[in-house]
């Protein structure tokens, strides 16, 4: 969820679009996925966009690769394993190295980020990793991004990895980024599929430049799939306090807000304060989109699973397990610049089967972004 780069793209708005009215009441019925309402219910839709023929995705094959030799170090951001969201999407990619490759559990390491420490801390753990021989190491999360940019040059044999930002001037750091908007947007279609009030709401934990690009994603997808939807939308903290990832009453506090007002699908991209805006969903009456991992999977999620309809993918455990692969192969220059639709590592997630009945719109307009007939802009309107 978290960097601080992106590539800016230019919203476009779909063509061949229907004569749009405004969002209906709620009287019931349902919903045709061609395009259009049923008995009033929710939002007048913009016809599904046709499929290009050029749409497919790429995909690899993992090869046998002997990881025996590698010790890997994971410092994680806050929350670190059990984060039912970014960091636990980085666990699960690490695990999956180390059943693939043979690496030897007493050769990982996992080390934890505190709320609000000072770079000193990031720096220490980070040192301290490099001089235990731990090669690869991956920070999880732009916060390690300053840490990097004083500890890497002191130990240019190790390769360093930063998930969500790059570190410039730093040739042995591995920038490992998402296209967020692109996911984000398909996102923001199913939820304007399934309201039924025509609002929608969006929680963002920290507002910087990398959350805005989930939001700004999941604006445009609604709003291509619904142009006359509202959309609430909530930051728990503002750029440098870090603590809007890891408060679940705040999470609550803002989602009830939000279902106050009307919305009654809420997507969050707040880490660990997800799973306040979950349980708000559940206890009024509304359904609730995940972030970076399928949450609906998610064990410490089990009591509010029901309420999930999808989840943003961004597929973090993709990006660790192809660094961990690519540091053993001697082959990390082949690693994708950005990890977006066009090699299927972000997406969405139809555990529960909420989403099935509207899942060929969802890869309609899929196709549209990966053969760029739709660019999704990584930056929210004015």
């Amino acid at each position: 969820m978290r960097r601080m780069r992106g590539v800016a793209l230019t919203a476009i708005a779909l063509t061949g679009a229907l004569s749009l009215v405004g969002c209906a009441k709620d009287t019931g019925g349902g919903k045709s996925p061609s395009g259009g309402t049923a008995a009033g219910q929710g939002c007048k839709l913009s016809p599904k966009p046709d499929v290009p023929a050029t749409a497919a995705t790429s995909s690899t094959t993992p090869e046998k690769v002997d990881g025996s030799a590698l010790k890997v170090g994971l410092a994680f951001d806050i929350g670190g394993r059990g984060d039912a969201s970014f960091n636990d999407a980085a666990v699960s990619g690490l695990d999956r190295a180390r059943a693939e490759f043979g690496i030897k559990p007493e050769n990982v390491k996992e080390v934890t980020a505190s709320p609000n420490e000072d770079e000193a801390a990031k720096q220490t753990r980070l040192r301290q990793l490099a001089q235990d021989g731990f090669n690869p190491v991956i920070g999880v999360g732009f916060a390690y991004a300053e840490a990097l940019k004083a500890v890497a040059p002191q130990f240019p044999n190790t390769r360093f990895a930063i998930v969500d930002a790059t570190v410039e001037g730093a040739p042995n750091v591995t920038p490992l980024v998402f296209a967020e908007e692109q996911a984000s947007f398909l996102v923001g279609v199913a939820a304007a599929y399934k309201s039924k009030t025509c609002r929608v709401g969006f929680v963002g934990g920290v507002e910087t430049p990398l959350i805005q690009k989930f939001e700004a994603g999941f604006v445009q997808g609604a709003k291509a799939a619904a142009p006359d939807i509202k959309i609430e939308k909530k930051y728990l903290t503002r750029a440098g306090d870090f603590t809007g990832f890891q408060d679940p009453e705040k999470g609550n506090q803002a989602a009830r807000g939000q279902i106050d007002a009307g919305a009654d699908v809420l997507y969050h991209a707040a880490g660990a304060s997800g799973k306040g805006v979950f349980s708000a969903a559940k206890s009024g009456n509304a359904l609730a989109i995940g972030v970076d991992s399928d949450q609906a999977k998610q064990p410490n999620l089990a009591d509010v699973k029901d309420v999930i309809i999808t989840s943003m993918l961004k597929r973090v455990d993709v990006a660790v397990f192809d660094l961990v692969r690519a540091v053993a192969r001697n082959e990390v220059a082949t690693l994708p610049k950005t990890f977006d639709l066009k090699v299927d590592a972000v997406g969405y997630s139809t555990t529960g089967g909420k989403v099935d009945d509207i899942k060929d719109v969802l890869d309609a307009y899929k196709a549209q972004i990966v053969t760029e007939k739709i660019k999704v802009s990584d930056k929210p309107g004015k």
